[in-house]
């Protein structure tokens, strides 16, 4: 009769084994049993390249504020320039453990988009540097005014997409601007007139900017740059928050799509070819609550 309990308590112990051992079974396989998405793996987890990107506009995530991000970061060879001499500016994306990324994805026709703009949101820059073997990123570039400026390397690897930002200085006493009060209308440095016509930006919520451009009162029709028919950064005010969209294909003019992160102001630099030279121009944007 003692024997009865002890087998009693084996079975019981048995059973709650086998329990325990299905319910992890069924953790484990029972997205794909369902046919459902898993989260964190599989077709779930997968996103196309252009929902990924913050080239595109409905993401309010804050980007280009930190050297590092997502176990990459950027190194500058010089983060000192001279004034208003044109030199070699050389920079390198590591992983953690310090090696060099040299697998870039294609995103607009290049591999790797290079902005740099002062601290006080003036002498904006768009470049395209090559990479060599070793991995190191170099263009020439030339900073007439002296000043801290901010580098944003924007680029995407592996399908996911970064923008890593660093400081550069350049010798001198900087002469800062104030931020030019919100306009509709400014020249580009090619001389030519856009307006710009907002429907008014809220923070956090998606917002028209279309830009009409004309020359000598006659509108333009521009040139396909980048793979788009124009190309758009924005920067926000104080900390040089970035944010990076291209235009849609619908109505007159160039327009985008645009989801500022949060209130405050901003300065918008609209780059747009036409007869096969890149203009740029200029606006300020107040984002209200």
């Amino acid at each position: 009769m003692s024997s009865v309990p002890k087998q009693l308590a084996t079975f019981v112990a048995v059973l709650a084994v086998l329990f325990a051992g299905g319910a992890i079974a069924g953790q484990l396989i029972g997205p794909d049993a369902r046919g459902e998405d898993d989260p964190m793996s599989g077709h779930g987890a997968q996103r196309s390249h252009e929902e990924d990107s913050h080239m595109t506009s409905t993401s309010t995530e804050v980007h280009g504020l930190a050297v590092a991000d997502g176990g990459l970061r950027i190194e500058l060879e010089q983060p000192e320039l001279r004034r208003d001499r044109e030199q070699t500016l050389a920079f390198r994306i590591v992983d953690g453990n310090g090696q060099a990324v040299r697998d870039f994805d294609v995103t607009h026709e290049k591999r790797m988009h290079l902005i740099l703009a002062r601290r006080d949101l003036t002498g904006f820059q768009h470049l395209h540097p090559e990479m060599a073997a070793d991995g190191t990123w170099s263009t020439r570039v030339t900073l007439p005014e002296a000043g801290s400026y901010r580098l944003f390397a924007d680029f995407s690897h592996a399908g996911e997409a970064t923008t890593l930002a660093s400081d550069l200085r350049v010798d001198g006493a900087a002469d800062l601007k104030p931020l030019p009060a919100p306009q509709p209308t400014a020249v580009s440095d090619g001389g030519y007139d856009v307006r710009l016509d907002s429907t008014g930006a809220r923070a956090g919520k998606e917002s028209e900017l279309r830009f009409t451009i004309t020359r000598d009162g006659k509108p333009v029709e521009t040139e396909p740059y980048l793979g788009a028919g124009g190309h758009f950064v924005a920067l926000r005010e104080g900390d040089l928050a970035f944010l990076h969209v291209h235009p849609t294909d619908e109505g007159d003019g160039v327009g985008f799509m645009a989801t500022f992160p949060t209130e405050g102001r901003y300065r918008l630099f609209l780059q747009f070819q036409h007869e096969g030279r890149v203009h740029t121009v200029a606006f300020t944007e107040k984002v209200s609550r």
